[in-house]
Parts: structure tokens; sequence; C-alpha cells
């Protein structure tokens, strides 16, 4: 659960290049803001209309300053509603009700080299865990990957920061000696050195895949997913809300969490995909079928909890502690 609910108003608009809205976040009060470490989001609370929705965005900002929060948001046209709304209303002087900062994407800050890799949009995070490593005196690099350059957001601040040396600009539309190279741009695995990455699924996958298969430790390979394509298929099963008292089918198409709620059994959900966490829900009996891009490797095997938003069941039966 979120450490923190804030009223929080937009006390700046900038619109950065490929359709990215940055927006400066101030405390509606004028008090301070707690203080975030670098790799955590904020929950957006957007209501408009119809669209009643929660999406969580990382801050881009730097950790030491208590002052402000920043956020970039891609106006995605695959998205579901969020990143809409939030270019649509985040007008200067609006608030919203917030939840966080949260940290799932944690920046080991031991580490004698750290390697950011962002993707478009996945660049946020890494902007904070670049002012952090700055400030803390620690080597790292961070590999910058968009479609071109003329979309390529945050550059002017980038190319304005004391540690604009350390980041690499690669554009898809350049030639390939200047696009990424894992093979060349990824240092040898070591005990000392820790990835982090962020993007599209797809360039992450191949970026993961990619470091894991050259032998860095899963452990030492971060991630963090803004969103996630949910299969929904599958056999319908049964799952039993022990504390509740409640079972409901759940069919192919449905989710846990949407036939839990329809028979009066609320689980709180936010991302809907599978990527925040909102919804792990504790599992008394069966085996889940995982299909989120939140769990760990470990927790997964332990088959002790599941994403009630997406995920489903490898058995005929769930029994939940709900």
């Amino acid at each position: 659960m979120a450490t923190n609910t804030l009223k929080l108003k937009v006390a700046e608009r900038l619109e950065e290049p490929g359709n990215i809205l940055r927006l400066r976040l101030v405390e509606a009060s004028g008090t301070t803001l707690p203080a975030f470490e670098a790799g955590a989001h904020l929950d957006l609370h957007l209501v408009d209309g119809l669209t009643d929705l929660w999406r969580q965005y990382s801050l881009c900002s730097d950790p030491a300053g208590q002052g402000s929060y920043e956020i970039g948001v891609l106006l995605d046209p695959k998205s579901r509603g969020g990143s809409v709304a939030v270019h649509r209303l985040a007008d200067v002087g609006r608030t919203f009700e917030v939840e966080g900062p949260r940290n799932h994407f944690p920046l080991e800050e031991t580490a004698r080299t750290s390697v950011l890799l962002g993707g478009g949009i996945g660049i946020t995070p890494m902007l904070a865990m670049a002012q952090r490593l700055h400030a803390l005196g620690r080597d790292f690099v961070l590999h910058y990957c968009t479609r071109s350059q003329s979309v390529t957001a945050f550059k002017a601040l980038i190319e304005n920061a004391p540690w604009a040396g350390k980041v690499i600009f690669h554009f898809d539309d350049q030639p390939a000696d200047q696009r990424l190279d894992l093979a060349r741009d990824l240092p040898a695995p070591s005990p000392d050195t820790h990835l982090y990455v962020c993007g599209p699924q797809g360039f992450m996958d191949w970026v993961i895949n990619t470091a894991e298969a050259a032998g860095h430790a899963k452990s030492h390979v971060h991630r963090e997913y803004f969103s996630a394509e949910v299969d929904q298929s599958g056999d319908g099963f049964e799952v039993v809300a022990k504390r509740s008292g409640v079972t409901v089918r759940v069919d192919a198409g449905n989710t846990i969490a949407k036939a839990l709620a329809a028979a009066g059994v609320k689980i709180e959900v936010k991302c809907e995909e599978g990527v925040c966490g909102t919804c792990v829900t504790d599992v008394l009996e069966g085996i889940p079928d995982h299909r989120d891009m939140f769990l760990t490797d470990e927790e997964r095997e332990d088959c002790t909890m599941i994403c009630a938003c997406c995920s489903r069941a490898a058995t005929p039966t769930l029994v939940l502690d709900v």
C-alpha cells in the first residue's frame, strides 16, 4: 500500500518532443513533499466524467529536491485512457489526488558500476537515477534510445546536466553503428555491476534476455514495466474468497478482480496490467498461472501470491485470502 496520500497541484506544464508531457507538481497546501528514492513512482487518480482511473508515473526529478516532483507522460495511442486523461486534465493549477511515492525499482547505490537503459518514455526513472548516482560520485552510463532525435524528450535537460557526459543517445533512424548494440554496449558481468532497464515491453525483453544470456545475474538486471499486454485467454476456473465466503467463476476474457467485484468482494486494482502490484493477493490453495510483470521469479515459484488484475489459475480452483 502507498505510504502517503497527497493533494498535488500542477505548477508547470511543459510540452516535450515526442508527445511527452512534463509536469512539475507541488503540494497544494504548500507544505514540503515527502522524500523519495530514485526509481520511485506516483499513483495519480484521474477523474473526469466517465474517466475514473489510477495510473502510475515514474518520478524523473532529482531525489535531493523536496520542493516539487516531476513526471513525464507519453500520449500513447494504445492508452486505455490514462495518458489521454493526463494530457487533457493537467493544466497549471489543476489538483490531483496522488498516492506515493512508492518504489518497486530501487537503485543499488553501493554498486561500483551502474548501466541505465531507457527506451522512449522509459527514460523517466533513469533521469532520477542519473542525478542520484552523480550526487554519490558513482560510475554510471545512461543509454537513451528513441526513434529519432526530433522525438527525444528531455534532451535539452540532459545536455545541460552536470552528468551529460555519461549519456549516450541512440536514434533508430541513424546508422547502425550509432544504435544500441548490446554486444558492444553492455559491460562484462560482474558482482559489482548492476543494469536497469525501462521502456516498451519489446525493448525491455530484448535487453533483459540478452543481458542474462551474457551471464548477468537476474538479481542484477533490474526492470520496471510501464505497461504490458494482458493475455486473458484460457479455460475458466473457480475462485474461492475464503474470508468473504464467496465463490465465483472466472471465464476466459474476465479477470479474478472483476469477477470478485461483481460478487461484492473488492480487491483494489490500479494498473489493470500486472505491473504495479496494487492487487497482489495471498493464495491459500491452488496454483496460479502468473501473467503479470510485477512478481519476481522466486515469488512466482512460491505460488503464494497472485496479481488478481491479470493472472489466472493453473488448477481448477484457487483459494484466496480475501
